[in-house]
């Protein structure tokens, strides 16, 4: 099993991770993880621990490793959107179909609400995107 780990090892956290050594060569035959540095993906950072200095190659796997968490961020984002509208329609066909005047009651001005945000801020940024397209906006 030793033998399939990575070098490194990235906990994940809300901002990026903190990036660990993994060592298995050792007299123990045990793991062991050092841990070398934390990268924050909205910012770009990354600071070492303590006062070891990384390495180019260390910094080299960290920034790929950061790159490829932020795209899987943003990909994941647009699943949830799609998602969203998914149940927006599902949620739709529940009043439509099932939903008892009681339970409308205590949803629908939280619904109305939060669709009446939504729409407000998806008409606003459409006319900036129309606006900026046309040369209207500089």
């Amino acid at each position: 099993m030793a033998g399939d780990l990575p070098d490194y090892y990235f906990r994940i956290r809300e901002n990026g991770a903190v990036v660990f050594k993994v060592d298995t060569e050792n007299r123990q035959r045990r793991i062991d993880m050092e841990e070398i540095a934390t990268v924050n993906v909205k910012n770009g950072n990354i600071k070492p621990h303590g006062d070891r200095a990384l390495t180019p190659e260390e910094l080299a796997l960290i920034r790929d490793w950061a790159a490829r968490r932020v795209a899987l961020l943003a990909a994941r984002d647009m699943d949830d959107i799609h998602r969203a509208v998914d149940y927006l329609n599902t949620t739709t066909q529940w009043v439509q179909s099932r939903a008892t005047p009681e339970q409308l009651e205590e949803v629908t001005d939280d619904l109305l609400l939060a669709m009446h945000d939504l729409r407000s801020v998806l008409v606003r940024k459409k006319a900036e995107r129309l606006l900026k397209a046309a040369g209207g906006e500089e």
